[in-house]
């Protein structure tokens, strides 16, 4: 039902107190949008692959207009390989059947890593090239490509980098975070006093994050 109500708040509708309700107010609102405005509503389901049983089946429900023979809402799924497991399940073989595409995005190659970071640290306001050649071999070879763990592992570098006052983020830094505890980044996410976080270290990781983001949204199925 948590599900129902999400969807109906996102399209701006009243929350109804029953799930049939609900379901019937959704699948109104899609099918006016579709007749009235011609326009066919997406639904973007990111982390797909923590989705409960009954929350896929839910969804699947949605889909299902005159006997499948109309298609008026679009699903996309985005989420980690564990997605196509578990939607390759006989339980979900009805909600499988219905996927027309289906994709997996790898992680960067190496010669798109620079490109990438370069334009991280731009949209951060800094035309500065903060890593050396070798930090970034270390970071491509440490997380396979995969942005997520690019950013991370770049933040902490940043962070490793401005603590020694360096103006160029070296494969020493790199290597002392990528080895580092887990959960050693949260105690210094807040610099002492004795230095100040440059620019691309205060930003870049978090403009990271939102690359990362816009990346996995257009991805039909899954991703690494």
């Amino acid at each position: 039902m948590d599900t129902y109500k999400t969807i109906a708040r996102e399209l701006g509708l009243s929350i109804e107190r029953s799930r049939a309700a609900l379901f019937r107010q959704i699948r109104n609102e899609v099918t006016r949008l579709a007749s009235e405005t011609r326009c066919r509503p997406v639904l973007l389901v990111d982390e797909a692959h923590h989705l409960r049983a009954d929350v896929l089946e839910d969804l699947r429900l949605l889909t299902n207009y005159a006997m499948d023979s109309e298609n008026r809402l679009t699903l996309i799924f985005v989420g980690h390989p564990e997605l196509r497991r578990r939607l390759g399940l006989a339980a979900h073989e009805a909600l499988s059947q219905r996927i027309v595409v289906r994709a997996n995005v790898a992680g960067l190659g190496r010669d798109e890593l620079e490109p990438y970071v370069v334009n991280l640290l731009r949209r951060a306001g800094t035309e500065l090239p903060l890593f050396e050649p070798a930090a970034l071999e270390a970071i491509f070879q440490a997380t396979s490509g995969l942005p997520r763990r690019i950013n991370q592992l770049c933040h902490f570098t940043l962070l490793a980098a401005a603590m020694t006052k360096a103006k160029v983020a070296r494969r020493r830094q790199q290597v002392l975070w990528e080895f580092a505890d887990p959960g050693i980044g949260s105690r210094y996410t807040r610099p002492a006093r004795h230095y100040k976080r440059p620019a691309a270290s205060r930003s870049a990781y978090g403009t990271a994050g939102a690359r990362c983001e816009s990346t996995k949204s257009t991805v039909t199925l899954n991703h690494q």
